[in-house]
């Protein structure tokens, strides 16, 4: 598709959607954070907000001695990985740093999705020499429909270590420990002080313990969240997540030593759970080369009129990459280009894509494009936040969601009792305010079937880039 076809299907979008209808932030960001006490595994704490979800996982890690109690599910299912629930903590805890000040009454339910997380992240990390990974299962929960209260599924913790090291997990541990270490800062210094000294901890176990928790826990990891791009990235994202929480000379030396060992085959605009290297860029951007330059490339690869654009847009105008989940790339991706728009509007300056120059308000536009898409301004006019707007998905791929709650239903519901639940066209009967599914195909269309979980599941990384996103737009 040639420059002048992509803007112009982007305007004709625009145009059918009416982008310039406003969409309530403030409200989107409300629930966008409530959703996360949807998510919480352990014992609920009385000012629970989603009262449907009860305790659930309360004698997770008892069988080996550890209390690993707590923590979130990472979407429909009721395992917890630790790997993309650190970063979920640490794109929560960035989008606080840059956009708290705009967060007014939601701040300290926030900070208390944050502090959910990290007090598990503790846990989790609280015997030197292992790093608790994964808790659950996964293919014992995947065969079964069964609400989290219910569970009764092996709960098996599983560990790396230094004979079976997992850099990876260990090292976003340590980035989601120093990012909310400085969130913590101006409030609990005592907490802060711990969560700092943990993730330098941390970080220096999965640098000295070098390796990936494929070759360990790949039975149980993968696919679910194997790792592809390899660890030297998180390794390098958690040293610059210590750099800023530290101003410590180690970091900064150990960043441009180990640099040059990240996938040089890597698109400039990936961002997620599982690769780090446009993050890298945007954290760093204020340094030296390599990173303003790559970090420019980043722009020039998301942005649609790009001559160098790596991702593509569906005719309504939404950001796509390949594989399951889109919605996370279209919040991280868009996070990333709010946040640099901020040092180019300082500096007054723009980005070069060949012949075309991209603005700050530019990088703010588009990132604001995908928000409203997901609020609704797309073909269907639909939202894919849960309980936002007046039409949004009913039937996402949600196990606690899909069943009825355990005030309506008191009885133990077990491992195969809850399939006709999954099986039925009826709407969900507990909603999951706040949640964002996976969202549309490239076609912008939408099934809204509980089996189509590439599309209908809702996860704790869509939701936390959009956190500083909707903050943002709520006060701007």
């Amino acid at each position: 598709m040639s420059l002048i076809q992509r803007l112009s299907v982007l305007g004709m979008a625009a145009m059918a959607m009416g982008l310039v209808a406003s969409h309530d932030y403030g409200e989107a960001l409300t629930k966008s954070i409530l959703f996360y006490e949807g998510q919480r595994s352990g014992k609920l704490p009385p000012t629970q907000r989603i009262t449907w979800r009860k305790d659930s996982a309360l004698r997770d890690g008892f069988e080996i001695g550890v209390d690993l109690v707590g923590g979130y599910y990472d979407a429909g299912d009721n395992v917890k990985f630790t790997f993309p629930m650190a970063f979920s903590i640490t794109m929560l805890a960035w989008s606080l740093l840059e956009f708290g000040q705009s967060l007014g009454t939601d701040l300290q339910h926030s900070l208390k999705a944050i502090q959910w997380g990290t007090d598990y992240l503790l846990k989790a990390t609280s015997i030197p020499g292992f790093v608790f990974a994964q808790v659950g299962d996964p293919y014992g929960d995947h065969n079964c429909w069964e609400r989290p209260e219910d569970m009764d599924t092996p709960r098996t913790p599983y560990a790396v270590s230094k004979e079976f090291p997992g850099s990876e997990v260990s090292a976003e541990i340590a980035a989601a420990l120093a990012a909310s270490s400085m969130v913590f800062r101006p409030i609990n210094r005592g907490y802060s002080a711990r969560l700092l000294k943990r993730a330098r901890m941390v970080f220096e176990f999965a640098d000295k313990y070098r390796g990936s928790y494929n070759d360990s826990l790949g039975p149980w990891a993968c696919p679910f969240y194997c790792d592809y791009s390899g660890y030297q990235d998180e390794l390098v994202w958690g040293a610059a997540w210590l750099l800023r929480a530290t101003k410590a000379p180690y970091y900064r030396n150990y960043i441009l030593a180990n640099i040059q060992n990240l996938d040089k085959s890597s698109s400039f605009a990936e961002f997620g759970w599982d690769t780090k290297h446009a993050g890298i860029n945007l954290i760093k951007s204020q340094t030296p080369e390599p990173f303003i330059t790559n970090a420019d490339k980043f722009v020039c690869s998301v942005l649609p009129e790009s001559p160098t654009v790596s991702v593509s847009y569906s005719p309504g105008g939404l950001l796509i990459k390949p594989g399951g989940s889109n919605l996370q790339h279209a919040t991280a991706l868009s996070f990333l280009l709010l946040v640099y728009s901020r040092p180019l509007s300082k500096d007054s300056r723009v980005i070069h894509c060949g012949n075309v120059v991209a603005t700050p308000a530019r990088l703010i536009q588009v990132a604001r494009s995908q928000v409203d898409y997901i609020l609704g301004s797309n073909p269907l006019n639909m939202s894919y936040m849960v309980g936002y707007g007046k039409k949004f998905p009913e039937r996402i791929h949600h196990r606690g969601s899909s069943l009825p709650s355990i005030t309506q239903h008191p009885q133990h519901i077990d491992c195969t009792g809850g399939a006709t639940y999954f099986y039925t066209n009826n709407p969900n009967p507990n909603l999951l305010t706040g949640a964002v599914v996976g969202g549309p195909d490239i076609k912008d269309s939408y099934a809204d079937s509980r089996a189509d979980f590439a599309h209908s599941e809702p996860t704790t990384y869509i939701n936390a880039p959009l956190v500083g996103l909707l903050a943002y737009f709520k006060s701007h």
